[in-house]
């Protein structure tokens, strides 16, 4: 697996051994990160200067491809110590602790952020329903900003329906994984 564009272009990442963690596929990824370079649901690209959380973060692709891509910082919560490990090591092998932050965190249960992300990727594992509780989890904690961009990798086939407070943008379909975009609404939005 490497990060697929971006000054650490073509650079490997490491995995934790077993198969507790499943990275984004490249293609799914090349896919998202396309959509979000084109300004879809932003001014311009949506990496550029963003704060990013990347939740069940895993090998940490997600984040470190936005960093690659321009976001100014990147949170990584991760529940898992070898995970973590694995993370903390691609990390330094890109020379990016100064722009990153690994939290020893669920996002089931997320610690209170320090700062909001303007955009969020959410990852969690398959067969696992979990993203509406995460995304509900992690908005309470103040995980993300007003109007944030959250991306969510899920199983193809999963229902999912956005959370009270979140709008869906688009949803795309990649093999045997669908990324669904939303946006956080405006505290004051009526829906």
């Amino acid at each position: 697996m490497r990060i697929i564009a971006g000054k650490h272009r073509g650079r490997a990442l490491e995995a934790p051994p077993g198969i507790a963690v499943r990275p984004t596929a490249e293609r799914a990824r090349e896919a998202l990160f396309d959509i979000l370079a084109h300004g879809r649901f932003s001014e311009g690209p949506a990496c550029e200067d963003a704060l990013v959380l990347d939740a069940f973060a895993g090998t940490g692709a997600l984040g470190l491809e936005a960093l690659s891509r321009g976001a100014r910082f990147a949170t990584f919560l991760e529940r898992s110590r070898e995970a973590r490990q694995a993370l903390e090591r691609n990390i330094k092998a890109l020379g990016e602790s100064q722009r990153a932050r690994v939290v020893a965190a669920d996002a089931l249960a997320p610690p209170r952020a320090a700062t909001p992300s303007d955009l969020a990727f959410l990852d969690p594992p398959y067969g696992e329903d979990v993203a509406g509780a995460a995304i509900v989890a992690l908005a309470e904690a103040g995980w993300l900003a007003a109007e944030a961009l959250v991306a969510i990798e899920l199983p193809a086939r999963q229902n999912f329906s956005p959370p009270p407070g979140f709008a869906r943008l688009d949803a795309r379909r990649y093999g045997a994984a669908r990324i669904e975009f939303l946006r956080r609404l405006p505290p004051n939005h009526a829906m």
